[in-house]
């Protein structure tokens, strides 16, 4: 977890160089509107979107009035208001993930793949939900059922970020595995959900990679080699990351 500055240091790098060439790609319009500039940089407001998620708060009002307000006023003295900034919040959808992609890791050889929900509304409120309404969908996990997405990751043994990938709630686990592993190499290994005998061998056909997966209950055992049995362990990685907050 990176310190309030050293955070910054590191947005505010990469928006530097980002935002010159972000402007360049800009298609010119024609016509004209008024641009009301803000009293945050790119840096800062993402540095403060970023912040939100390496805290406790389970709301961001909640996190921006009693914690940035309250105890960042001196880092970042032209604060606005709440409404105010949630107003500037979609306008860092790019530069956001962009940056993501930018902090990944680099693929090692040996690489962990799972899946968690996010999980958009309780379920006793599914019926009047309209924000995701035609993108969130009803899925299941091994704990019970939920309404909303799945958000794929997949890491090296060091827990780098090596892909993500977020698919409705009701996708099948093994489908966005292609999409995942398309730049990667070497061994993957995934839990139960990911079992498919055609996917791994087309894995191992057309990208030289080997797919081990944890078998399920029902399955029988089949031989691994002692020290693919050993990095199999490993996969506890993965899930530290994909633990829902």
């Amino acid at each position: 977890m990176f310190s309030l500055e050293a955070l910054f240091c590191h947005v505010d790098d990469f928006c530097q160089v980002f935002e010159a060439k972000w402007l360049e790609k800009l298609l010119s319009s024609s016509s004209k509107w008024r641009k009301r500039a803000k009293s945050l940089s790119l840096s800062e407001i993402m540095t403060i979107l970023i912040s939100f998620h390496q805290n406790h708060y389970r709301d961001f009002q909640h996190y921006y009035l009693n914690h940035v307000c309250a105890h960042w006023r001196k880092a970042f003295p032209q604060l606005p208001s709440y409404q105010r900034f949630i107003q500037w919040i979609p306008s860092t959808l790019i530069p956001l993930c962009v940056y993501l992609k930018h902090c990944f890791g680099q693929c090692t050889g040996i690489s962990f793949v799972d899946a968690t929900k996010v999980q958009v509304c309780h379920n006793r409120r599914i019926g009047s939900h309209r924000v995701f309404q035609n993108l969130a969908a009803r899925g299941k996990t091994s704990v019970d059922w939920f309404f909303g997405f799945k958000l794929h990751l997949i890491v090296n043994e060091r827990g780098e970020l090596l892909n993500v990938h977020i698919t409705p709630g009701n996708v099948d686990d093994r489908k966005p595995v292609s999409k995942l592993l398309q730049s990667l190499f070497g061994k993957v290994f995934a839990d139960r959900g990911y079992v498919s005998q055609a996917i791994a061998e087309t894995l191992l056909n057309d990208f030289g990679i080997e797919f081990f997966v944890k078998p399920k209950r029902n399955m029988k055992n089949r031989l691994m080699r002692l020290h693919d049995k050993l990095l199999s362990r490993k996969r506890s990685i993965v899930e530290t990351i994909t633990l829902p907050t």
